[in-house]
């Protein structure tokens, strides 16, 4: 049971990742102009993970300097989570789940 639940934390966190690397690329195309705010389906789709992001940013946030334009808490969180996932692998193997 335990192993299962490392798991299904180990896929949440690759999901997480994931979702913040697609929130970075689509605000690379809006800042570059490639895609127009003023298109409602660009700017849903950016709201919507901006939504589910900043539950987990604000608090890096918090306690990160300010570095002006460059937001470097979903590199922070991405970090994190890795490091999340790395221990949790060791944890199931230790438990003798074997590799995730």
């Amino acid at each position: 049971m335990l192993f299962a639940l490392i798991q299904i934390i180990g896929y949440l966190t690759t999901i997480l990742v994931t979702v913040v690397m697609v929130q970075f690329i689509v605000s690379l195309l809006i800042a570059f102009n490639v895609v127009s705010m003023s298109n409602q389906f660009v700017a849903s789709i950016y709201q919507s993970l901006n939504l589910i992001l900043d539950p987990f940013l604000k608090p890096i946030r918090r306690f990160m300097p300010d570095t002006g334009m460059i937001d470097l808490s979903p590199l922070v969180l991405i970090v994190a989570l890795r490091i999340l996932q790395i221990l949790l692998t060791g944890l199931a193997s230790d438990l003798g789940g074997g590799a995730i």
